[in-house]
């Protein structure tokens, strides 16, 4: 699997919390953990962005927030769950379409190896 340069760089820094921590612990923990290390890297990024929903002519704040928007062409929705599913996906992918990313990383920290828990997807 290859990967763009700031998904790579991402997924260098998610392997690192996730060897430091490992598995097990709850998503808002690696969440800050790997905004730590994007804000050491000095990448810019936006910490649990708004997401409105567009319908029309109108905005709609629903609620929805990506988990982290990497430099406005990465979206990285981070989980801590025994198996990814179909619903995670769609979120991410939905996420994209919304906020125009074409760039998204799903990545499952609740995995023994942080390889198998990764999935990228590209509009």
């Amino acid at each position: 699997m290859e990967f763009d340069e700031l998904s790579s760089k991402v997924l260098r820094y998610a392997l690192e919390v996730h060897r430091e921590l490992g598995p097990g612990l709850l998503e808002s923990a690696y969440e800050n953990c790997l905004a730590y290390e994007l804000n050491k890297a000095k990448i810019p990024f936006k910490y649990q962005a708004l997401l409105p929903v567009r319908y029309k002519e109108i905005s709609l704040d629903c609620g929805y927030r990506m988990d982290l928007s990497v430099d406005d062409r990465l979206i990285v929705e981070l989980k801590s769950v025994d198996q990814l599913l179909r619903i995670h996906e769609a979120q991410i992918l939905t996420y994209m379409k919304l906020a125009g990313i074409k760039v998204g990383l799903l990545i499952n920290f609740n995995v023994e190896v942080l390889k198998k828990g990764i999935k990228r997807f590209v509009l």
